[in-house]
């Protein structure tokens, strides 16, 4: 719904059209079943960004 929504105000609202891709390539959803599962996505959601600047695309 999002990119619709996008799509809409580039046409009606005068908001400056992208030209680039919209959607993430490969991304997609997970659905927590557990606690297990719950404390794994939450402990990357915390520790990830510490590993940002390792990361060979990480930009400043």
């Amino acid at each position: 719904m999002s990119t619709n929504e996008y799509i809409r105000g580039v046409k009606t609202l005068g908001w400056n059209p992208f030209n680039g891709k919209l959607l993430q390539r490969n991304y997609y959803e997970h659905i927590i079943r557990n606690e297990k599962s719950y404390q794994t996505i939450a402990d990357y959601i915390v520790n990830n960004p510490a590993k940002w600047e390792d990361d060979k695309f990480y930009m400043k």
